[in-house]
């Protein structure tokens, strides 16, 4: 099993969702669609040649952002980190991979 950790704006939040559960992520026994959500505030700045879903170029930005983590089977990485950056706005989506034991 591995869990992925990623952060996104609430505008494309169950979009990414349903992308993920669509591929598998999110099952545990004999439930699925599991996960954890979490607000918060991200912070970055688009440097020169970004192409910014929000923002302004060389301009810290803060941007309301929920924090989602939720499991899958380590065979599915390949299709779990395809779906997330297809149906992510961010050019480059903050996101971190963690393999456990469960």
């Amino acid at each position: 099993m591995k869990k992925l950790e990623y952060y996104v704006p609430h505008s494309h939040l169950q979009a990414t969702l349903d992308a993920l559960f669509a591929v598998g992520a999110g099952r545990i026994g004999d439930y699925d669609r599991c996960c954890w959500v979490t607000q918060g505030q991200g912070q970055f700045r688009p440097l020169a040649g970004s192409n910014a879903f929000v923002g302004t170029k060389e301009q810290v930005h803060h941007e309301p952002e929920y924090k989602v983590e939720l499991v899958f089977y380590a065979d599915l990485k390949p299709q779990v980190v395809a779906a997330l950056k297809a149906s992510h706005p961010y050019e480059s989506p903050a996101y971190q991979i963690i393999r456990f034991e469960t």
